[in-house]
């Protein structure tokens, strides 16, 4: 500026920081290092100067881009500045014109300078000096990064300026006294040796570059950088958000030594950060565990990482024990986890629960279940992942992951409701899984829990495992049996196991008699509409009457009960159906009443289970199923009859239904009453007092699903391949554990030939007899048509047929629509099923393009054959059944992928629509089955790229824009339309969006959904940009074998290209 301008004097006032030792400063004091000298005259002026500070004048603003500060070069007289730029003017004076006082005063405005200033305390600086003058002395360690993140804008790029100035100088001064081997006491400065010239060099030449180096000198670099920041934002730096992921950090590091530490003492939160207990607090409303999962979790099983079975009553909390474990291995010990549920619905729920935990502690949560699922799994870099699948697509996943040699990464396995390893086929594909985890990895933990489990010595045995168990409930459970109008309480010590308790006093009119013998509206109007009932009935069709019925009779009073919400449940539901609310729910919800099980959509269920689970609908009138499913308690159970359809009913059944009584914080008791007839008396009392149903292996009855498919995984995946070492893996089984028991007529030598036997006539396997001295240690090979079942998880009895299907589709495949494609895909196990309504079929028929009657040609169905069977006349022909069943199957999937609305679809082929939704899944799941088997066969190049659109057509079944919502999981079809109207039109969208504008926006949205919806897309959205990166990283990293590349210089050419892939 101008002598008549105004100038700028600002006092800032300068105080310590202590902050601890920052490596920026260090170079900064470090690039101004002089040698120590003792001149105590010199010393004590220097000392003076810096004690004299300016006079504040009031500051004036100045918005010019021009140089600030003009000759005024600081902000205080005789400041920071003003002494760097003496110390400078001294370091450019030629070595014969520096005296020792010089040097010594020029030393203590360095070290005492700025360390005061900059707040680095005496050894700090000292040590830095040392080290700095010194390259046989290693550097301290470097700094904490976080204690930068108040530092205002102005020091950070002051900073950053100075360790660019010292690294330049301290470059050169590397350079030049590398070939000295002897360093003077009184040794120069940095900034002087970089100007030292050679002896026989002329003075002028020196004078000549001090001055050059002038223009850039460290007074000049301040300037500028203070210059650009003073117009500059200050950047914005979060302290609470650093500290909390600071603390994390640190917990997770504690944690994890302590878990692997011998000690007692497992930190925290059982070996897991604080956080975590604060999540289960915030999320889920649990703030103390009970004493059970305590001591469960402090076995010294458990800390040792032994295998472990548990088993407790319903509603126990088996569920946040297992959660704990996960963690444990997601954070602590930094592996994967795998966790099977029985059904795609609870997987589902799974999900949307965990996610959060997954966004909040840094790891994937992956959704294994129906189409979806990646094989083999993405592997991660850094996060780790937890997989949660049905049994179907967790034993496809650990096939996978022997296949990439990746089943070690795998820590841990928990498998909820174990009991169902009992159970026919889907038992049997259980009982694979977790027999190749005991064989291909010793180091994975197996955890399996259930409520249900009698001979618990043969599961021991099988999975080498731990037991515990408990009898604790959370709720008090009372158990009444009803005869005629007299209840009994059930007790185990009476003679006959029942004691009286009391009698119905309820006023029946003779009407109300014959419609309800069994006393059902006065044992509901007990409880409801204050508590919650569940009335589990025989069979779907007796839900859907009972619940009709009971409105019947129920008084005018229970329409006023929260009339206003069950308008809006109706209203929703309406939504979802297109225009169309079943006409049983319109009825009965008005009452708080409503029948569930699978006839019911998966929007409507939804729907219903989140209005009961707030108060608004009180009973529900359910199958079995709802028992195994979704966690859904009640006040009080009723069992309608002791039968499930035609079947009496099972202990292990009965155990399930009643242990809905009881909802933990909300009831102090819980009650369920099992109404029966005089003549099942006895057969219902050994029912109560008798014990749970073992389970027994199904590997050897589920045939083609289980052991034939068993040998074929084991051979493909080269876990066994001869005989002996198949044999000797079928002994680790559970049938295994179970042959002396199971078996009868053939030994498990016997059955092991026999079933490779078969495998080798299907032309699934393929025997090598060259050079095996004994039969047993013969190897077997799988075949291109084995490797294609194998990947494609097909049923062996439905392999050779899919195989010629597609074969024959090649001859004349039709693509002018995708009737042939889903016929393809319509899956096999259903076509049995399936009873066809001939009038329906011609009605169809009749209607199909040339192109699609072409499709049926092609198959061998005719018209004439159709209208045949509408008609009732004889048929002479032989038509294949299945073709015709299947051809109607894909019929109702082809009108569904046209319409897209099942209640549309449901009345035009008079079926359920629940039933026309499972079919949907069930040839969406088959369909991506079939992607990976065409993708193992040359010959089925072509159906590759349309069996992926196909089952993402089929997955989803709706408008291309609801897609990209429907992916998250949660988010079905009649809650992506609400989302998208609200403007929610991408996955970016929602992970983004606030909860409570969602709540606030979306009819009939609580604020859990909201939250965990939002969870769920983040979590979705960070695993497909991870997936992204990691694909980029691995794109530009140099292939290790890149011919010309070293051995010697491989880990060189690797730490190259992550440098390039991270930028």
């Amino acid at each position: 500026m101008e002598d008549g301008g105004p100038r700028i004097r600002r006092r800032v006032s300068v105080r310590k920081r202590s902050r601890g030792s920052l490596e920026s400063l260090r170079a900064a004091a470090a690039a101004a290092e002089l040698q120590p000298a003792g001149d105590p005259e010199d010393e004590a002026a220097a000392g003076s100067r810096r004690r004299k500070t300016g006079s504040p004048e009031p500051a004036q603003e100045n918005d010019s881009e021009e140089d600030m500060f003009s000759d005024y070069d600081s902000f205080a007289e005789n400041s920071f500045l003003a002494q760097v730029d003496d110390l400078e003017q001294k370091c450019m004076q030629p070595p014969e014109h520096r005296t020792l006082a010089t040097d010594s005063a020029t030393q203590d405005v360095c070290s005492d300078g700025i360390t005061n200033k900059l707040g680095i305390s005496d050894s700090e600086n000292n040590k830095c000096i040392k080290n700095q003058s010194d390259p046989d002395v290693p550097a301290g360690p470097e700094p904490e990064n976080e204690l930068l993140f108040d530092v205002p804008s102005s020091q950070i790029l002051y900073f950053e300026s100075m360790q660019n100035s010292s690294n330049d100088l301290g470059g050169q001064c590397t350079k030049e006294g590398g070939g000295n081997s002897h360093k003077s006491s009184n040794e120069e400065p940095a900034c002087s040796r970089k100007e030292r010239p050679q002896p026989n060099d002329d003075f002028s030449k020196v004078r000549a570059s001090a001055e050059t180096d002038r223009r850039k000198s460290i007074t000049d670099r301040l300037k500028s950088a203070m210059t650009g920041n003073a117009t500059a934002q200050t950047p914005v730096f979060s302290r609470s958000k650093q500290l909390r992921e600071t603390l994390l950090s640190d917990e997770i590091s504690v944690a994890r030594k302590a878990i692997e530490s011998p000690a007692d003492d497992l930190g925290p939160f059982y070996s897991l950060p604080s956080k975590v207990r604060d999540l289960y607090a915030q999320l889920k409303g649990i703030k103390k565990l009970y004493d059970w999962q305590h001591t469960c979790l402090t076995l010294s099983s458990v800390q040792e990482r032994k295998n472990l079975i548990y088993s407790l009553p319903t509603s126990g909390g088996k569920t946040l024990v297992a959660e704990i474990l996960m963690l444990q291995e997601l954070l602590c010990r930094q592996k994967d986890v795998l966790m099977i549920l029985p059904y795609v619905a609870i997987v589902q729920e799974k999900i949307s629960s965990l996610s959060s935990f997954g966004i909040e502690l840094g790891f994937f949560v992956e959704e294994y279940a129906g189409s979806k699922g990646r094989f083999p799994p993405t592997k991660r870099r850094e996060k780790k992942s937890l997989y949660i699948a049905t049994i179907e697509k967790g034993h496809s996943l650990v096939n996978a992951l022997i296949e990439a040699g990746r089943i070690s990464t795998l820590g841990l396995v928990v498998v909820d409701e174990l009991h169902m390893i009992g159970e026919g086929g889907r038992g049997a594909i259980l009982e694979m899984t977790l027999a190749k985890v005991l064989y291909t990895s010793k180091t994975t933990q197996i955890i399996g829990m259930s409520a249900t489990l009698n001979n618990v010595e043969d599961l021991q045995e099988f999975l080498q495992a731990e037991y515990y168990t408990s009898q604790f409930r959370p709720v008090e459970l009372k158990e009444y049996l009803k005869v005629n109008d007299t209840i009994y309480e059930v007790d185990s010590r009476a003679a006959d196991g029942m004691t009286f308790s009391r009698l119905l006093n309820y006023k029946y009119s003779d009407a109300l008699k014959r419609m309800d013998p069994d006393h059902l509206v006065a044992l509901v109007t007990e409880v409801i509409p204050t508590y919650s009932c569940l009335v589990f009935c025989p069979s779907k069709k007796n839900c859907e009457n009972v619940a009709e019925m009971l409105c019947k009779f129920l008084s005018k009073d229970y329409l006023n009960h929260r009339e206003k919400e069950k308008c809006e449940v109706i209203k929703n539901l309406r939504n979802v159906g297109g225009g169309k609310v079943c006409p049983v729910l319109k009825r009965t919800i008005p009452f708080g009443v409503a029948y569930h099980h699978s006839g019911l959509t998966s929007d409507e269920r939804k729907l219903l289970e989140e209005a009961y689970s707030t108060g608004v609908l009180c009973l529900f009138t359910c199958t079995s199923t709802l028992a195994a499913g979704v966690n859904l308690p009640a006040r009080r159970v009723i069992l309608r009859a002791p039968y499930v359809a035609r079947e009496f009913l099972k202990r292990n059944q009965y155990k399930q239904m009643i242990g809905r009584a009881g909802r933990a914080g909300i009831d102090t008791v819980g009650e369920s009453i099992l109404l029966l007839q005089e003549k099942d008396k006895q057969q219902v009392l050994e029912l109560i007092n008798g014990p749970l149903e073992n389970c027994y292996s199904h590997l050897v009855e589920e045939f083609t699903k289980g052991i034939q498919s068993l040998f074929l995984s084991l051979i493909g995946l080269k876990i066994a391949t001869s005989l002996g070492d198949i044999y000797q893996f079928m002994n680790g089984t559970f049938f295994g554990v179970q042959q002396k028991i199971l078996l009868k007529e053939k030994s498990l030598w016997e059955i092991t030939v026999e079933s490779l036997g078969c495998l080798t006539e299907k032309g699934l396997l393929h025997r090598d007899s060259r050079g095996a001295s004994e039969e047993f240690q013969c190897p077997f090979r799988i075949t291109r048509l084995g490797q294609a079942a194998l990947k494609g998880a097909i049923d062996l009895a439905y392999c050779d047929t899919l195989y010629r299907d597609l074969k024959k589709g090649l001859e004349g495949l039709v693509l002018e629509s995708l009737l042939h494609l889903v016929y393809l895909t319509t899956p096999y196990d259903l076509v049995a099923q399936t009873e066809p309504d001939w009038m329906v079929y011609f009605r169809q028929f009749s209607q199909l393009s040339p192109a699609e009657q072409n499709v049926a040609a092609l198959l061998g169905v005719s018209e004439s054959f159709i209208g045949k069977k509408a008609s009732g006349q004889a048929i002479r022909k032989k038509v294949d059944k299945n073709i015709v069943n299947r051809l109607y199957l894909s019929f109702v999937l082809y009108s569904l992928l046209k319409e897209t609305n099942v209640w549309s679809v449901s009345e035009k082929f008079n079926m359920p629509r629940g039933y026309i939704q499972n079919l949907l899944t069930g040839a969406a799941s088959f369909s991506s089955c079939v992607l990976h088997f065409c993708e193992e066969l040359e010959e089925f190049w072509v159906y590759r790229a349309l069996f992926v659109e196909l089952t993402k057509k089929l997955t989803y079944c709706a408008k291309a824009e609801l897609i990209p919502l429907m992916e998250v999981t949660g988010v079905l079809e009649g809650r992506a339309k609400q989302l998208y109207s609200a403007g929610y039109k991408s996955l970016m969208h929602l992970a983004n969006a606030d909860p409570e504008v969602l709540v606030r926006t979306i009819d009939h949205l609580s604020r859990r959904q909201a939250k965990q919806i939002v969870s769920s897309a983040k979590m979705l959205l960070h695993e497909k940009a991870e997936a992204l990166q990691e694909e980029a990283e691995e794109l530009l990293r140099l292939p290790p074998d890149l011919p010309g590349l070293g051995a010697a210089n491989t880990d060189k050419a690797g730490s190259r290209a992550g440098g390039t892939a991270l930028w």
